[in-house]
């Protein structure tokens, strides 16, 4: 019976290509990152030479580093990168710093790290733990910067009172190396105080008001009184204008407000809303919030101010 000769019946792979090496059709070759297959049988003719090689399967583009495709790796570097694309390329956006944000520029600008800006900035603030504190100033919270950039400041009051005693809750404004402004003179107000006792047994309205002054704005008086009163303490909002630092000729007029509940036996529900005046021409500084007895604590007092 005859022998016949079918030839190589399919492909084989030949690995990387080497010039000294004997290639038959059907020999499949790598070379530059490509593939070829012989179509002509030789010995060192290059895969480049298209009259005994075919390129099966072509590459991309190289990147900068000259391999197959891009390595962003060369392109960002450091933990925390972020990779774009600018107008003639991708390009690294390095970390920003802790609490920023990305941000965009809009179409055809490049990204990049921004601070988040609120209207509502916390200016100074103070936490009171258990065992308090008698006084707590806010020095130089008032400042030129602060009446040209804020157009109100926010304060509130959350605490407690140590000790069974009799105390109440004021604060004076701070002028110079921050000194308290203790003058009758400098220190007006006028508004009302109300209660209701929890067993609905009386109520009442009435003043809270000096006009010829005191030494210091009282805040209250409620949930700072005798036994396990001061067990339920304040809570006290004041809101100032702009223009705290310098006169410049305008009226330091602010208000307040305060709510308490008192537990003697029956307790009592205690509101005071005030309007008060600062009549002093020089600079204002600060804040000074304090007890006239014993420590505030188990809160925290915070100055805001309010953006224009």
């Amino acid at each position: 019976m005859a022998t016949i000769n079918l030839g190589r019946v399919k492909p084989v792979f030949r690995g990387a290509y080497a010039g000294g090496t004997a290639y038959v059709v059907d020999d499949i070759v790598t070379s530059g990152n490509e593939t070829f297959i012989c179509i002509q049988a030789s010995t060192g003719n290059a895969t480049s030479n298209a009259s005994y090689w075919t390129k099966l399967a072509a590459k991309g583009a190289d990147g900068s580093n000259g391999t197959n495709g891009t390595d962003v790796g060369t392109t960002i570097t450091t933990q925390g990168d972020i990779l774009y694309r600018d107008g003639s390329g991708l390009q690294r956006l390095a970390a920003g710093t802790a609490g920023q944000v990305l941000q965009t520029g809009g179409s055809g600008a490049n990204p990049s790290w921004g601070t988040v800006s609120s209207d509502f900035v916390k200016i100074a603030s103070q936490e009171l733990d258990s065992t308090g504190l008698n006084a707590v100033e806010f020095q130089n919270c008032f400042s030129a910067t602060t009446d040209s950039t804020y157009g109100a400041f926010y304060l509130r009051i959350d605490c407690q009172k140590s000790g069974s005693g009799n105390s109440s809750l004021e604060f004076n404004f701070l002028t110079g190396t921050n000194t308290a402004l203790t003058s009758a003179s400098y220190n007006r107000f006028a508004g009302m105080e109300g209660y209701r006792r929890t067993d609905g047994s009386s109520n009442s309205i009435g003043q809270s008001s000096d006009g010829d002054g005191r030494d210091a704005f009282p805040i209250d008086g409620w949930g700072f009184t005798t036994g396990n009163n001061h067990t339920e303490g304040n809570s006290a909002v004041l809101e100032f204008g702009s223009h705290i630092y310098a006169n410049n000729g305008r009226a330091r007029n602010f208000f307040y407000r305060t709510v308490a509940l008192d537990y003697s036996s029956p307790g009592y529900y205690a509101h005071k809303s005030v309007g008060a005046r600062l009549e002093y021409n020089g600079t204002v500084t600060g804040l000074r919030i304090f007890l006239d007895s014993d420590n505030m604590h188990n809160g925290a007092i915070t100055l805001w101010g309010l953006k224009k």
